[in-house]
């Protein structure tokens, strides 16, 4: 018989110790007489507890990861049944000269808030290489279609910087990770910059900016260029992940965390995008200077050289 309760196991335990061994042997044995029931130690009464939910888990940062999980399998489903469709369709049949136009234009547009935020950043070199940039481009770069001024004439290439990288330069935390969908991932810090300073030239300039006809038409053809670029990065990136939600949030939150470093600290070089794969083998040593290019049509190699005859031995004197 099963022995539900201590009490009961205990008070016998302690009875059979307490007689002695030769009484033990000698005494008859006699059938236990029941208790009564209310000599019996009261059982414990068996109280349930309620089972204390396990908090969720998520990493570090990403506060938000059960609501950015499901934003990232709605942009999946879209990305997989519209939006990428649709852009590698843009790339197929837009000639490459007028996308990389159309990305030129709207670059150009963003160029005055680039050169804002190296202001305010306290890096006014930087700040007149892009004022010259824009200047360059919007004049004889045709309204900045045309990026002449990353010509080896000019030297003035293109950098980005943004008003979330001025407040990451200020110490300004990230703040929660965001995912949203046909947006992809950000911060709390970089989604509510971006939607400032997307606000600072339809407030300034109302003509063209502040129209709806132009927001749209640049939010798709910037949305669209963007994402027929990126595809095989993409494809790099996420093709082989176990978790690929996991692996985009470590590359874009990598990224964001050099650039910042770069806002604070001029002199340190930016690292490498993780969406890069220089494919540089670790082992092979420090890398070696670049051969110079072969010539397309190099010249034909000169005939060789025939050795001169020999001279003939002079004939015996007489």
């Amino acid at each position: 018989m099963r022995v539900r309760g201590g009490g009961v196991a205990l008070a016998l335990a302690i009875s059979l110790a307490g007689v002695p061994a030769a009484a033990q042997e000698s005494a008859p044995v006699a059938a236990p007489t029941p208790a009564p029931l209310a000599a019996a130690a009261p059982e414990q009464a068996f109280v349930a507890t309620p089972t204390a939910k396990p908090k969720r888990r998520h990493a570090k940062g990403d506060s938000l990861e059960g609501f950015n999980r499901a934003m990232f399998s709605v942009h999946q489903v879209l990305d997989r049944i519209f939006f990428r469709p649709v852009s590698m369709a843009y790339k197929k049949i837009v000639p490459k000269v007028v996308r990389k136009g159309i990305r030129h234009f709207f670059s150009n547009i963003g160029e005055p808030l680039v050169f804002a935020n190296d202001m305010l950043q306290l890096k006014p070199k930087r700040a007149v290489k892009t004022f010259g940039r824009f200047l360059v481009n919007s004049t004889v770069g045709i309204g900045g279609v045309l990026d002449v001024a990353k010509t080896r004439d000019f030297g003035l290439p293109h950098h980005d910087n943004s008003f979330g990288d001025t407040l990451g330069r200020y110490g300004v935390g990230p703040g929660p990770y965001i995912f949203l969908p046909l947006v992809g991932p950000s911060t709390l810090r970089d989604f509510s910059a971006g939607f400032v300073q997307g606000q600072v030239l339809p407030y300034t300039i109302d003509v063209p900016f502040g129209r709806a006809e132009y927001r749209i038409s640049q939010g798709v053809l910037t949305g669209l260029d963007l994402r027929a670029e990126s595809d095989d990065a993409l494809k790099a990136l996420l093709g082989g992940a176990i978790d690929p939600y996991a692996t985009l949030r470590s590359a874009y939150l990598q990224d964001r965390a050099a650039t910042i470093a770069e806002a604070r600290h001029s002199d340190t070089p930016k690292a490498a995008n993780p969406l890069d794969d220089p494919l540089t083998d670790p082992a092979a040593g420090p890398a070696q200077a670049t051969p110079a290019p072969v010539d397309d049509f190099p010249v034909d190699p000169a005939p060789p050289v025939e050795p001169a005859p020999a001279p003939e031995p002079a004939p015996p004197a007489p």
